[in-house]
């Protein structure tokens, strides 16, 4: 009789598995990035490719990484990728997937743009996964509650570079600006991260050289740089249009930091603690490149609805929202830590690689900077001094 009920149970409960795993089967889960493209300026060097698949290829890798877990729990994962030309209409691209139902798009788009776009009428019921733009105004003033920060911000970057530079002890900062309006908003963070350690900019000076700077950077560059006497030499530039000259050429022998030089960076090739090995394998199979910043925080989005999507058993973009924001969210990034969002400001804790060409310096925040919280919550805007009100 025992033994006839034991078989009994067991057939119901495989029945019960095999019945949930047919409804589960029925998941399926809508995921799109939008490319608005830009103009490209030309490059300095034939060494740096102009890359034109930046963002699906992390999106795509991170679909397959849902599918796998798919796999178990009956949900199939499905990317569209829209890419709207230099100049063409984003808002026109963006309603056309949400019309498509839609619910959770990637946005590789200007700061301007995805402004534009999480203040339409049919971005509400929409999650939007920024990849791409750093700027502050976009956490703070500016922020949106329908929008999810993947990539560090500007200031994320720049405390990553000050906290490092507090621990050498190299305090006295010459800041070179370029004339793009990135320069000045990152040359912004810089300033922002001195004054918050404790660190001095001696000297402020502007990049207005409209020439070729491989052709007068021997004679210039030390010209340039002369002045008081400072440790590090501090850059923002982030098109790379004179940046890579400072190094050698200056009056004074010392570290190129910022856009140039030792750079904060999301990811990088040469990063290969905590499992990132197996990612920077799977990833160059499949795109035949290494991973960059925009490919990771779109591989970090894609996982980031899987996991929410997986663990809430829930399709609803309020429903993942809240999820994802809660104490029981965690996201895997093969940088030692659990990564979660800033339920202030919606941006992702995670740490900054500091990297040069080819090798990891260091990995940011120390754990000596202490924070009541985390101290993932010593890079970038902290919740007392955050502006975003939703």
């Amino acid at each position: 009789m025992i033994k006839s009920l034991k078989i009994y149970a067991s057939v119901c409960l495989l029945s019960v598995a095999f019945s949930a795993c047919v409804q589960a089967q029925n998941v399926n889960v809508k995921i799109a990035l939008l490319t608005e493209k830009l103009p490209v300026s030309p490059a300095l060097s034939n060494l740096d490719p102009i890359l034109t698949d930046q963002g699906i290829q992390g999106a795509t890798l991170g679909i397959k990484d849902n599918n796998t877990t798919g796999q178990f729990t009956g949900h199939h994962y499905a990317l569209k990728h829209l890419e709207v030309p230099v100049g063409g209409d984003v808002a026109k691209a963006f309603n056309s997937l949400v019309v498509k139902d839609h619910k959770f798009i990637l946005v590789d788009v200007s700061a301007a743009t995805l402004g534009r776009l999480s203040e339409l009428e049919t971005a509400k019921g929409v999650l939007l996964f920024n990849v791409s733009a750093t700027g502050e105004a976009l956490r703070n003033e500016d922020c949106a509650a329908n929008t999810f920060h993947m990539i560090p911000s500007d200031v994320m970057q720049a405390d990553a570079l000050a906290q490092f530079m507090l621990k050498k002890r190299w305090k006295k900062w010459l800041l070179v600006e370029g004339t793009d309006a990135k320069d000045t908003n990152f040359a912004t963070a810089i300033k922002r991260s001195a004054k918050r350690f404790g660190l001095k900019i001696i000297e402020e000076k502007k990049w207005a050289f409209e020439h070729d700077a491989r052709r007068t950077a021997q004679a210039e560059i030390p010209v340039f740089t002369q002045g008081a006497d400072y440790d590090v030499v501090v850059v923002a530039d982030v098109k790379g249009l004179f940046g890579e000259y400072l190094s050698m050429n200056t009056w004074l022998p010392r570290p190129i930091i910022g856009t140039q030089g030792l750079v904060p960076r999301a990811w990088h090739r040469t990063h290969e603690r905590w499992g990132a090995v197996q990612m920077q394998n799977r990833f160059y199979a499949q795109a035949g490149r290494w991973m960059n910043d925009v490919d990771y925080a779109s591989w970090l989005a894609v996982r980031a609805v899987g996991e929410a999507v997986t663990r809430s058993k829930s399709l609803g973009p309020a429903k993942i929202k809240e999820f994802m924001l809660s104490d029981d969210f965690s996201l895997a990034g093969f940088k030692g830590v659990k990564l979660t969002f800033r339920n202030w400001n919606q941006q992702l804790r995670q740490p900054v690689l500091l990297a040069t060409a080819r090798s990891i310096v260091s990995v940011m925040p120390h754990k000596e900077f202490l924070h009541p919280r985390t101290y993932l919550d010593t890079l970038g805007y902290d919740k007392p001094e955050s502006n975003c009100h939703f």
